[in-house]
């Protein structure tokens, strides 16, 4: 089974004040409501692994496959034979920036985990704009 989805956000701030909060992982759960805490051993660059704390204290692995500083990161996520790749992208616009973030969630139970994708995806993802606005 495969789930898929993607929302884009327009934003006043920058691409870089987007990256700032993305590339900082221990502000991750101050605008994904799914997240808990994050771990990430060495720096966020591409090949870096971690570890997620989700809501209910589910804990995923993951690692990040693409980091294209101030344009995109795509991570990996495994729990269990569940596979959850989440790519976010970020560009400039003439009044700030797009912000696009894709989930593609592969495995058994992907179904049971899109319902929660679809609720808190966009909530996250209005919220690291609001947040990065007030960086501008």
């Amino acid at each position: 089974m495969s789930f898929d989805y993607e929302h884009t956000v327009t934003t006043t701030a920058t691409p870089a004040d987007v990256w700032a909060l993305w590339s900082d992982v221990g502000s991750w759960h101050h605008w994904d409501p799914t997240v808990e805490q994050v771990a990430i051993e060495g720096h966020f660059a591409e090949g870096a692994a971690g570890t997620m704390v989700l809501t209910k204290g589910v804990e995923a692995k993951f690692v990040l496959e693409i980091v294209e500083p101030c344009a995109r990161y795509l991570d990996k996520l495994t729990i269990g034979d569940v596979v959850i790749r989440i790519d976010h992208q970020v560009k400039a616009t003439a009044a700030g920036s797009d912000v696009t973030v894709r989930t593609v969630v592969d495995g058994p139970g992907a179904e049971d985990i899109a319902p929660m994708i679809d609720a808190e995806a966009t909530r996250a993802l209005e919220a690291l704009v609001e947040m990065a606005e007030k960086k501008s």
